[in-house]
């Protein structure tokens, strides 16, 4: 059965309405007779879902609402901050990647009885005949040979300080004094006894080491830091950095090295770069004259390298940044800043801001060239002393 629902009784007449709820107070009466009482919620003139509104869907056509203007300082400060970190980044990348390809293998602290330090820093840069990784297909191309061993082809000195750098190049067929030395793979040391070598040779008896060392001893200059680069490695630069121009003022051949070159401007690739630096036998100078045109050459590959084209260009940069630092051989102190260093002194140097010259000769015995001592003294002071170079070399 359904419940019965009792419902109040109804006010009499004339009651006033009760409140609703027991205390919900009475709706507005509509006093114009029209559904209007002068109060207006918004939804009569569309301000609530847009309609009729300035820039709603039912207003006319170009009366949108603008669009507040953009804050250009903003955008360039986050772009500025954006272009800052992508660098930071790339810089940090980029050293660690380089500072990974330096092969360090020498170990200069094996050099025994050193000259005490001086001023400025002293690199021993070593072009040396090194066919290692060369195919034979490289080495008929390149003319090396296959030569058993091991020498030098350009053995330089470059001073950095703050008096002016100096490049100093050391004929490789200098007369030395071959010192006491200690073994670079023995330990073993083997005592002076005045025996007379080529610069060179002392290279070939036992590397990087007894060079450093024979240096020192017969120049009472200290290396600080070791830097060698071998056949290959040579010719694979100057390939990545796209050939070098250079001047030649003279045209010269020789069978040996493979030179063939015209007189006047001209730009080398790695074949015939390695063939101009190695040429010797077309100079009636021979070790002297070539040591000249190596100095000439470095300065040309630095001035490359330096240039916009190289250094702005990551498909060129990276891939000669890769060919150097593969190629090179430095000490085990050696970081990139001093490899830096290093390369814009040089670059100076060539370029007018320093002095290159040969080392000082006085004549020559049984076809080594003996070095001019008192020059070679008043050079070596000066140098330690960071003093203006006023020696003149051959």
């Amino acid at each position: 059965m359904m419940r019965q629902v009792r419902r109040p009784a109804a006010p009499p007449p004339g009651a006033p309405a009760p409140q609703y709820g027991g205390g919900v107070p009475r709706q507005p009466s509509y006093v114009d007779g029209q559904g209007h009482d002068g109060y207006d919620s918004g939804y009569n003139t569309g301000q609530v879902y847009g309609g009729g509104g300035p820039g709603g869907p039912g207003a006319p056509a170009g009366t949108r609402a603008p669009r507040p203007a953009p804050n250009w300082g903003r955008r360039i400060k986050v772009g500025a901050i954006t272009l800052a970190a992508v660098l930071v980044v790339t810089s940090v990348a980029t050293y660690f990647w380089a500072d990974s390809k330096l092969n360090r293998d020498v170990d200069l602290s094996q050099v025994i009885d050193r000259p005490s330090e001086g001023e400025g820093t002293n690199y021993l840069i070593v072009g040396s005949d090194s066919r290692k990784g060369m195919s034979s297909e490289d080495k008929k191309r390149l003319h090396t040979g296959s030569a058993e061993g091991q020498r030098t082809d350009s053995v330089m000195i470059l001073h950095v300080g703050s008096n002016g750098d100096t490049l100093i190049s050391l004929p490789r067929d200098s007369d030395v004094v071959v010192p006491s030395y200690k073994g670079s793979t023995s330990g073993k040391v083997y005592p002076a006894t005045g025996r007379h070598a080529k610069l060179n040779a002392t290279y070939a008896e036992d590397g990087p080491t007894l060079l450093t060392r024979t240096v020192e001893y017969n120049t009472g200059l200290r290396i600080d830091h070791y830097v060698e680069i071998g056949f290959a490695g040579f010719a694979n630069i100057v390939d990545a950095v796209g050939g070098v121009d250079i001047k030649i003022d003279k045209g010269f051949k020789d069978k040996y090295s493979g030179a063939d070159f015209q007189a006047g401007e001209q730009t080398l690739n790695g074949e015939q770069a390695l063939a101009f630096v190695r040429t010797r036998h077309a100079f009636a100078a021979s070790d002297l004259e070539r040591t000249k045109n190596q100095q000439k050459f470095l300065a040309a590959l630095a001035h490359q390298v330096a240039t916009p084209s190289t250094v702005l260009n990551p498909f060129k940069f990276y891939p000669t940044m890769g060919a150097g630092l593969d190629s090179l051989s430095v000490d085990k102190d050696m970081g990139l800043f001093d490899l830096a260093s290093m390369f814009w002194a040089m670059k100076g140097v060539n370029g007018g801001d320093g002095t290159s010259l040969n080392m000082p000769v006085s004549g020559s015995v049984g076809g080594n060239l003996v070095w001019d001592k008192a020059k070679v003294k008043t050079l070596v002071d000066e140098l330690k002393n960071d003093e203006k170079v006023t020696v003149s070399g051959n």
